[in-house]
């Protein structure tokens, strides 16, 4: 089914497609969701609050923007708001540290792991959490959906609603601010 099909399906009250939708975004959704929680439970409940949302409002949507950047927009809200909500800060990990790769339970596992070293991992992975906790709201979403999603500059746009030219000055400044830290941090030994 395409993108128009299934919306024009959405809108008719089609129950299969709204199996389509869940199955289509339901992994991606979240893991984005996963970014901004770090907390697999909460990432599930705010897609499934994302699913019911546009089960009550999809005949309202324009398609003015793509189906996914709609979903997008609505989760990293929900997302959002949660956090707010509880006042947690946001928190979101870096793909590579040095010579260290992120597997998707989200800790760091080095290419030639030593006896002891899963402890200094998840330290590490903590500490790279709260550095990153540090970047300002913008920058971290940008961060999120670019790392997390794989999504393009064009995407992240238009779930942010901003123009591509601040999306790459955002990821820039994210990425330099998180690099700053972690660089200090290394050369005090703290990592």
């Amino acid at each position: 089914m395409t993108e128009s099909e299934l919306i024009i399906a959405l809108k008719s009250g089609d129950q299969t497609a709204y199996r389509q939708l869940i199955e289509n975004y339901q992994v991606p959704l979240i893991k984005v969701c996963r970014g901004f929680l770090h907390n697999e439970p909460d990432a599930a409940d705010i897609v499934q609050d994302t699913f019911i949302e546009v089960f009550q409002s999809v005949s309202n949507f324009r398609e003015e923007a793509k189906l996914s950047t709609w979903l997008y927009r609505i989760a990293v809200n929900k997302s959002l708001n949660l956090l707010r909500k509880r006042k947690i800060n946001n928190l979101v990990r870096l793909d590579m540290l040095f010579a260290a790769k992120i597997n998707p339970l989200h800790e760091i596992i080095d290419e030639n792991p030593l006896p002891g070293n899963s402890l200094e991992n998840r330290e590490r992975t903590k500490y790279i959490k709260k550095t990153v906790d540090l970047l300002p709201p913008n920058q971290r979403i940008a961060f999120i959906l670019n790392k997390y999603q794989d999504l393009a500059y064009k995407e992240i746009a238009e779930v942010m609603d901003i123009s591509i030219a601040s999306v790459e000055s955002l990821l820039h400044r994210a990425k330099m601010n998180v690099q700053r830290k972690l660089f200090s941090a290394y050369k005090k030994n703290i990592l």
